[in-house]
């Protein structure tokens, strides 16, 4: 595998539409985010700094990038311990609070419920460890990622 490896996007405020940044309470917090050969991604501030309820917004994002790199990472895990994963389901959260004198996340909880078809349960919930330290984007972010998984096995029909 490479050792580097680059992302390439553009972002425009398509707020300006609806004018200028005239006041804080003002202009729009809309932007889209696009990448080639992919779909466009509309988003906004979140809700308490004006944002739009119905679009995504930074922090969502940022939830999302590390609860996905989590599952990825853990499924990779599971394939090569050989333990079958039937189902993988993470209601994760992040908080955002004042620290240091700054707004900003200051700590996100994955709450993975996995489903396993072979191995153990304990042995299943021991790769959640070897995902978090390999998961690129855990390694990217300088907040505490708290892993709380529940494992169950699948039900198989006799």
């Amino acid at each position: 595998m490479a050792k580097e490896h680059k992302f390439k996007a553009s972002l425009v405020w398509t707020g300006a539409a609806a004018g200028p940044t005239e006041s804080y309470q003002s202009y729009s917090r809309e932007w889209t985010f696009t990448q080639e050969g992919k779909d466009d991604l509309v988003g906004t501030a979140a809700v308490p700094f004006r944002g739009v309820p119905e679009l995504r917004n930074p922090e969502d994002l940022l939830l999302a990038s590390v609860s996905a790199c989590h599952c990825l990472s853990y499924l990779a895990e599971a394939a090569l311990a050989g333990i079958k994963v039937t189902d993988y389901n993470d209601e994760c959260e992040a908080l955002m609070t004042v620290k240091d004198g700054k707004m900003r996340i200051t700590e996100i909880v994955l709450r993975p419920l996995v489903t396993i078809a072979s191995g153990t349960i304990e042995a299943a919930d021991a790769l959640h460890d070897k995902a978090h330290d390999v998961c690129f984007i855990a390694n990217s972010v300088n907040f505490e990622i708290l892993v709380e998984p529940e494992t169950e096995l699948a039900v198989t029909s006799a």
